[in-house]
């Protein structure tokens, strides 16, 4: 790492502690001891007020009431601030009113050789979704599902949710941990543990009607959801390895307790990993159903003799 952004990224190390030693920035930036003493003498000419402490566990603390300078930012770091935003720019990504006032005070902290930079980036580069006749022209209108930030905000505080989903034409309520909050391809989808039925369910943000938290007597913890789901893992009874044609069906329609994991760079294969409850002749139906209409481009791995069952039952009737 250059002496540069070396003395950058410490200023920002020490701004973000209330105190801090010696040895722990020789460790942090493995560094001498002397080197991480010129490091500190040097922030301290640049004007960052700093106070040492003597004695055993004795170090250095920014004094109080006192104003930081600015923080700077290399042409590394601008480019790749500015690559991101024009990345995703078209996409369905939360608080995206606060992009602009956010990109208005990045350029009001670097260079003007550095703002000529990224005008010839943003002339060059060309991003999915970007119009190529007016790159400044978003081909993605709409904004993201207006609850996602409230989504968001909320389980910041507290993973235990209480959410209404709209399913077909009726609205459930369900008590989950949130495990996961992601976005595959374009869409956003929450992973949750159902604390009723005690198990592991995927539905898009889209279908969201509500979202808030809950209080319940005696919460199951965050150690025990997930003891819970390695147990229900060892009990997986149907595994499919998808072909890519396979997964152009899977995007079209899929069961939302159901989601692939892609074992290439190109996602162009991919394998399921679930359990299917047999006992459950709703269940059952639907994998039926949902398995014919991917299509001959799966592989079965594992699968439970039931459903084997049903499928030859229902090839046989399309036979006859």
């Amino acid at each position: 790492m250059k002496k540069v952004e070396r003395i950058n990224i410490l200023m920002r190390y020490i701004n973000n502690r209330a105190n801090f030693t010696i040895s722990e920035i020789m460790e942090e930036f493995n560094i001498s001891r002397s080197t991480a003493i010129r490091d500190i003498r040097e922030i301290e000419t640049m004007g960052v007020p700093l106070v040492a402490e003597v004695g055993r566990d004795g170090g250095y603390f920014v004094m109080h009431n006192s104003v930081l300078p600015a923080v700077r930012f290399t042409d590394n770091e601008v480019k790749a601030l500015f690559i991101a935003f024009m990345a995703t720019r078209n996409e369905q990504l939360p608080y995206l009113k606060s992009r602009q006032s956010l990109t208005e005070k990045l350029l009001g902290l670097i260079s003007e050789n550095q703002q000529d930079d990224l005008v010839l980036l943003n002339q060059i580069l060309l991003f999915e979704g970007t119009n190529p006749n007016n790159p400044d022209l978003l081909e993605l209108s709409d904004l993201p599902h207006p609850l996602l930030e409230k989504l968001i905000q909320i389980l910041l505080v507290d993973r235990y949710l209480l959410i209404n989903v709209k399913e077909e034409k009726t609205i459930k309520s369900y008590q989950i941990f949130l495990l996961n909050l992601y976005n595959e391809k374009g869409l956003w989808l929450i992973e949750g543990f159902d604390l009723e039925e005690e198990k592991n369910f995927i539905f898009p943000v889209d279908q969201l009607e509500d979202v808030k938290t809950f209080s319940m007597k005696k919460r199951l913890s965050k150690k025990k959801i997930l003891e819970k789901l390695s147990k229900q893992e060892e009990m997986i009874n149907l595994i499919v390895e998808f072909g890519s044609k396979a997964i152009a069906q899977f995007r079209k329609y899929h069961p939302l307790k159901v989601t692939i994991s892609y074992t290439n760079p190109y996602q162009s294969t991919a394998i399921l990993k679930t359990f299917v409850d047999v006992n459950k002749p709703e269940e059952l139906e639907e994998i039926i159903n949902w398995l014919l209409f991917l299509g001959e481009d799966v592989k079965i791995m594992e699968m439970p003799e039931e459903v084997l069952g049903g499928l030859q039952e229902r090839l046989n009737l399309y036979c006859t």
